[in-house]
């Protein structure tokens, strides 16, 4: 399960007009750090259909520079898709459908499907409206216990990718009943890092997985760093979603020696909270593309024997 930590802090304001130049609350999609947020407003979707109470449309701007997901080779990061789209459904359920602030989220699946055109870098940053349809939602009261939301992502008027997730979220009380006082850091001493040009970073810090026991064996530990800024923009009890998809990709890049591909292609599922205090396994199998400029992998984490997640993505290939 791919879990939102409750909010750090919660700041109140309105929703935002579509030429305000903010970000939306920092609390409102479980952030710390106010660099961290990437969404700038949302509102009711006015061309959804008359029957569709529950279309919005969220924007968002993806930085030209960020010092996790970093431009390059003329395109922006996907994983800023795939945060954003995160963010929107904590937006969302903080703002339209009245989840308190201290609530946990489990996302249980995620899922992008890309063009190149989405990512492709200018010489301003990125911004994206992404036009979210909730659905199968679940009510308790005033409030919701979970829900899927599907997107449709346009980039100047166009549309150039798909997603959704699907998610529960549970009280501060059930929470509590549910996990203990599990800890917030490893305990375990951090491996060092697969060479960082093997998984398309520039340093070993933002590399999450550690050189395999045997060469070019496709099993990875995942290296948790539980002082990373991202990653953990502030304590949890468990591996954060974002750094299991990121694992994800790096596996599929190391799997492949396509260090610079292009993810244009992921649909994941969440099964159980990854632990901080016990080694986490990822494995990755190259498997056949429809696509001769594509190649798709599939990986799966786990814990103890027990799987954590899988994720099948899509790669495609660098130019030349």
């Amino acid at each position: 399960m791919l879990t939102s930590a409750q909010a750090p802090r919660i700041d109140s304001a309105p929703a935002m007009s579509p030429l305000l130049t903010t970000t939306v609350p920092r609390g409102y999609v479980h952030r710390a750090s106010v660099a961290e947020v990437l969404l700038t407003g949302w509102d009711k979707d006015a061309h959804a259909p008359a029957e569709t109470s529950d279309a919005y449309v969220v924007r968002a701007q993806w930085p030209r520079s960020h010092a996790l997901f970093a431009s390059a080779h003329g395109h922006q990061d996907p994983l800023l898709l795939v945060e954003s789209i995160r963010q929107a459904g904590t937006l969302l359920t903080h703002t339209e459908y009245d989840v308190p602030f201290g609530h946990q989220f489990l996302m249980w699946d995620m899922y992008v499907e890309a063009t190149p055109a989405a990512f492709t870098t200018s010489p301003t940053p990125t911004d994206v409206d992404l036009h979210t349809t909730c659905h199968d939602i679940v009510r308790r009261g005033r409030s919701i216990a979970g829900m899927r939301y599907e997107v449709t992502v346009r980039r100047d008027g166009l549309p150039v990718a798909t997603g959704g997730a699907r998610f529960s979220c549970t009280s501060p009380a059930v929470h509590r009943r549910l996990r203990g006082a599990r800890p917030t850091t490893t305990g375990r001493a951090l491996p060092a890092p697969l060479d960082p040009a093997d998984v398309g970073h520039t340093v070993g810090e933002n590399v999450v997985l550690a050189p395999p026991a045997r060469v070019r064996e496709n099993r990875w530990e995942l290296r948790v760093d539980t002082g990373h800024p991202v990653f953990f923009d502030h304590p949890v009890d468990h591996v954060p979603g974002m750094l299991l998809i990121e694992a994800a990709r790096q596996a599929a890049r190391a799997a492949t020696r396509q260090p610079d591909a292009l993810l244009v292609g992921l649909r994941s599922t969440f099964v159980r909270y990854a632990e901080l205090d016990a080694p986490c396994w990822i494995e990755a199998q190259v498997e056949r593309a429809e696509k001769a400029e594509e190649v798709r992998v599939h990986v799966r984490g786990t814990q103890e024997g027990e799987r954590v997640f899988t994720a099948d993505l899509v790669l495609r290939r660098p130019a030349g």
